[in-house]
C-alpha cells in the first residue's frame, strides 16, 4: 500500500509526530510505501535543525532526518507554515524540504491513503 502522511503537530507538544514516526517505521517495516511525509501547521518544527533536546530525551527531528535517509522518503515542510514559525532552507535538518500546499494534495492523489496525525 502507498501511504501519504500529513503532520500536524510539533515534536515536544504533541504525541502526533511520535506515533507518525513509529506508524511509518512500521509499515515500511512490512513493505508498505511511504509517498510523501508532509508537516503542516506546527508539525513544521519537526524539520528544524535547531532543536537541542536534552541528551536523554529522544532526537524528534534526528529520528525523521534517519528514517528519511534510510527509506529515501520526501519529508516535505509547508513553506508558509514554515515561513511564519521562522523555518527557512537554511535551518532545516537534513533530510526535509520546503515546498507549498500542493505537495500534500499531490500525496493525497498519489497515495492509495492520506493518514493524518494532530489536529
Amino acid at each position: 500500500m502507498k501511504l501519504g502522511i500529513l503532520i500536524n503537530e510539533g515534536p515536544y507538544q504533541h504525541q502526533a509526530s511520535d506515533s507518525a514516526y513509529l506508524f511509518c517505521k512500521a509499515a515500511l517495516e512490512k513493505g508498505h510505501e511511504i509517498f510523501r511525509v508532509f508537516f503542516y501547521h506546527d508539525g513544521v518544527n519537526n524539520a528544524s535543525r535547531l532543536t537541542e533536546p536534552p541528551q536523554d530525551d529522544r532526537n524528534v527531528v534526528l529520528r525523521w532526518s534517519k528514517l528519511a535517509e534510510t527509506h529515501h522518503l520526501d519529508l516535505v515542510v509547508c513553506v508558509a507554515a514554515a515561513l511564519r514559525r521562522g523555518i527557512k532552507d537554511e535551518n532545516l535538518a537534513p533530510g526535509f524540504r520546503i515546498s507549498g500546499l500542493g505537495q500534500l494534495v499531490e500525496a493525497g492523489i498519489q497515495a492509495d491513503r492520506l493518514v493524518t496525525f494532530g489536529d
